[in-house]
């Protein structure tokens, strides 16, 4: 038996194919991305199979939709390379469960309409999600599609952290902090438990990517979270401001601003590209060198910093800080700026196992007489959503 796990966005498709063993989700065998999704887009698919990487243009029929043709050229490869495995079934990451989904669910008609409620509180993301369990449903008719929610791993938050300073009847309409990134700090904690002692304890995990968030556990659950009722709260981001106080929101919309243009701004033109100018890419932003740059990392840097001192304080203390996503996972000069202006908290670098901190294992990067561990973790949320999958196949009849 193997599971696909799909991330669908506007514009591309990532996908990863685990392997069932003795009811075990291993690493995943195949990996890749599909590019250029847009209509009247090009198709281009690249992928991994046991380490070996390809690259295909996909041709698509003129009556057919970029997506479709997508899923029916993905389907084969699966096929191919996974033989007599085939598709058991289908996981898909949602960003938006809303307060509706505390787990993943098997998907029917009334969850994709349920989903869809939650489109305006994640329209970077939510609607893509829903076209992509729409579209597999067509392709794999037979074939149990999952649904793997984002906000659940904060389903059990308390009160305290989620409810916001409003008035009760706009809490009952759902109006609440939700958090995100959830399968990525399912698998974050299923990696500390593993790993370490402190794994339990006091925690404090970065996803930290094009999309950026911090999270509070204790005992392995989110007790707090700097992400809210959308993806824009909290840190700054590639393209999106982070936290904003809602005055600027007011005058925006006296001086002639509509709510596109808002969303355009909040979600698109902001975050380390807006500050910047440059790009969204700290990358790009690390070679550039300009004052510009400099400034939007040094931006980035502080919001981190100050939010995992807020976090310490809900936790009343700091067992153990792990960085992952794209750039938490591979900015080691990052890492070490963060680590530096929290070392009031007995908290101390090793800076060469730091730099050497990389690949797809679990890395600890404290010194010996560091107070509070620190460790480097490459997410697998496909490997998430594919438990969760295997998980709910369990329950179904035969």
């Amino acid at each position: 038996m193997a599971i696909l796990a799909v991330n669908a966005g506007s514009s591309s498709l990532k996908f990863s194919l685990h392997p069932v063993e003795g009811g075990q989700v291993l690493p995943h065998t195949l990996s890749g991305n599909i590019q250029g999704l847009e209509p009247n887009g090009q198709p281009q698919m690249g992928w991994t199979h046991q380490g070996i990487k390809q690259q295909e243009s996909l041709s698509v029929a003129p009556t057919q939709a970029p997506f479709h043709a997508a899923l029916e050229r993905l389907g084969a490869l699966v096929q191919e390379l996974a033989a007599a495995q085939g598709i058991r079934a289908v996981a898909h990451r949602v960003v938006h469960g809303g307060g509706e989904f505390h787990h993943s669910v098997l998907v029917t008609d009334e969850v994709v309409q349920k989903l869809e409620q939650f489109n305006s509180l994640a329209p970077l993301h939510q609607p893509h999600n829903v076209e992509g369990i729409r579209r597999f449903r067509q392709v794999f008719p037979e074939v149990p599609q999952i649904a793997c929610f984002d906000t659940a791993f904060h389903a059990n938050m308390p009160e305290i952290d989620y409810a916001f300073a409003l008035p009760q009847a706009l809490r009952e309409q759902g109006v609440r902090r939700y958090g995100f990134h959830g399968l990525s700090y399912q698998y974050i904690m299923s990696v500390l438990e593993q790993e370490t002692l402190r794994g339990p304890g006091r925690v404090v995990m970065a996803h930290l990517g094009n999309g950026a968030s911090l999270c509070a556990a204790l005992g392995g659950q989110s007790v707090a979270t700097t992400m809210g009722f959308s993806a824009l709260d909290g840190l700054m981001m590639g393209t999106r401001s982070g936290n904003l106080d809602a005055g600027v929101l007011l005058y925006l919309l006296e001086q002639g601003w509509d709510a596109k243009r808002i969303e355009k701004l909040l979600y698109k033109e902001s975050g380390l590209l807006g500050v910047s100018g440059i790009s969204a890419d700290m990358r790009t932003l690390r070679a550039d060198g300009s004052a510009n740059a400099q400034r939007a990392i040094d931006q980035f840097t502080h919001r981190i910093v100050r939010e995992t001192g807020a976090l310490t304080a809900c936790l009343g203390g700091l067992d153990v800080l792990a960085f992952s996503g794209g750039i938490g996972e591979n900015d080691a000069v990052l890492r070490e700026q963060v680590c530096e202006r929290l070392e009031w908290t007995g908290l101390r670098l090793d800076r060469e196992r730091n730099r050497n901190a990389g690949g797809k294992a679990a890395w600890a990067v404290h010194a010996p007489d560091s107070r509070i561990e620190v460790w480097v973790i490459p997410t697998d949320e496909g490997r998430v959503a594919a438990r969760e999958a295997a998980a709910i196949l369990r329950q179904l009849p035969h």
